[in-house]
């Protein structure tokens, strides 16, 4: 999977890292949890709102199960990416 989200844009080091815990159905009627972290540069005055989207955006992309509209939020962290 490529390590650029739409939405971010290129830079020496990121503004932010994330966190994420999704839920989505089996074929068995099962279900399955996953999660997936990275960082991002986002542009100044973005909203942790855009950033959500633009993950969710992304991951469904190289992951279809994940899309939107298939798989639930457990858990989202979205923290700058310094300490």
């Amino acid at each position: 999977m490529p390590d650029t989200i739409a939405g971010a844009i290129p830079a020496a080091e990121p503004t932010h890292t994330w966190l994420i815990t999704l839920q989505y159905p089996l074929g068995n009627g099962g279900f399955a949890v996953t999660s997936r972290h990275g960082s991002s540069t986002f542009p100044p005055g973005s909203s942790r709102e855009r950033a959500y989207v633009a993950i969710r955006a992304w991951l469904a992309r190289y992951e279809p199960e994940l899309a939107e509209s298939n798989a639930h939020l457990v858990f989202f962290s979205l923290e700058p990416y310094r300490l």
